[in-house]
């Protein structure tokens, strides 16, 4: 099945929703050769991937994970997810991370989804572990702390138990430096089936596509981003999955009550210290960990908060909590410089108390 998928991609012919559901029973399926499974995921990038194919991969994969009973007075004040895709391969810190624990200490319900590393050295689920947030939570636990703490972490492969014959796969197209479907996908198979999404793309073509997929997905608001990053030491242009404060940065965003457009936002709009790539740059797990400590605390106050400030004004202003991205910004520091944001992030590390 999959040898003959990979020969229609080959002949740049885009997969019907039946082949899609084809493709997805075969790439679950553990007898199938972990190597197949890899050249198609191969073919089907090399292709570029389709609107139709995005939602229809979504579709069968979000039929199979396991759901989130999210509280109805919760799922009314709109659930955000802040997520990259990865696969820019830049070596940034956790920003999306650091902005979901700055969005929540908004009292935004924030909802993250992910994984470990496959395309970069620390996942989300990385640092959030390196954080000491539980993740080991069951469906029901997980509402109850969506709804408490305004904040939970959904670590993927608890909630879509199929990824693990898939796992192999895209590791071994992370070797060969080939991103995959998955990638897209993270923020559009969420459990807790989230209404408002921040999501950074690697590539600004991908930009429109993508937020029109999630528009048939059925979200009310929604900004994809991909950041420019200029030519550093000797290095091409490249692309950030996150608001970039290097650059303009390409949006793709829509609101239920009207229709998508795409536009560019400049950081030049907002008082943003001088910086470069290398200034962005993250560590393994526990490095970035402290990152983000030191951001939610207010004692890194250069171009990582910058980066931090910014998108997380994006996603204030996504969630209703401000009318512009600029008053996002202002909101954004002052929960950090009040220690709103460093008490959520503590609120959330505090051990569960022992029963008697």
């Amino acid at each position: 099945m999959l040898d003959d998928l990979i020969q229609r991609l080959a002949d740049r012919h885009p997969l019907s929703s039946g082949e899609v559901a084809d493709a997805v029973q075969s790439l679950i399926d553990e007898t199938v050769a972990v190597e197949a499974k890899a050249d198609f995921l191969t073919a089907l990038a090399r292709k570029g991937e389709s609107t139709g194919e995005i939602a229809a991969f979504a579709r069968e994969l979000r039929a199979r994970s396991i759901p989130v009973p999210v509280d109805s007075g919760t799922r009314q004040q709109d659930v955000l997810d802040v997520v990259g895709t990865g696969g820019d391969r830049l070596g940034t810190f956790n920003i999306s991370t650091c902005t979901a624990l700055v969005a929540a200490a908004a009292g935004v319900p924030v909802a993250k989804h992910g994984n470990r590393a496959v395309t970069s050295q620390t996942g989300s689920a990385d640092v959030i572990e390196a954080l000491g947030i539980r993740f080991d939570l069951t469906p029901t636990e997980a509402a109850a702390a969506l709804h408490e703490h305004r904040f939970v972490f959904l670590f993927a492969p608890a909630y879509h138990p199929a990824f693990r014959h898939i796992a192999p796969a895209r590791k071994l197209c992370a070797s060969r430096g080939q991103r995959t479907i998955f990638n897209l996908l993270g923020p559009l198979l969420n459990p807790a089936l989230p209404s408002v999404a921040l999501v950074g793309v690697p590539d600004p073509a991908l930009c429109e596509p993508f937020a029109r997929v999630l528009q048939e997905l059925g979200l009310r608001r929604a900004m994809v981003v991909s950041g420019h990053v200029p030519a550093w030491e000797g290095e091409p242009p490249a692309a950030l999955d996150e608001f970039s404060t290097l650059g303009p940065t390409t949006v793709a965003e829509f609101h239920h009550d009207r229709g998508l457009a795409v536009s560019m936002f400049d950081p030049a709009l907002l008082p943003l210290q001088p910086a470069k790539l290398t200034d962005l740059r993250g560590g393994d797990r526990e490095a970035n960990a402290q990152i983000i400590r030191e951001i939610l605390a207010g004692r890194e106050r250069g171009p990582k908060r910058d980066a931090v400030l910014l998108n997380a004004a994006a996603a204030l202003f996504l969630a209703g909590k401000t009318e512009s991205i600029l008053e996002g910004w202002e909101r954004a520091g002052g929960l950090i410089d009040s220690g709103t944001a460093a008490a959520t992030l503590a609120a959330l590390t505090r051990p569960k108390p022992v029963s008697a």
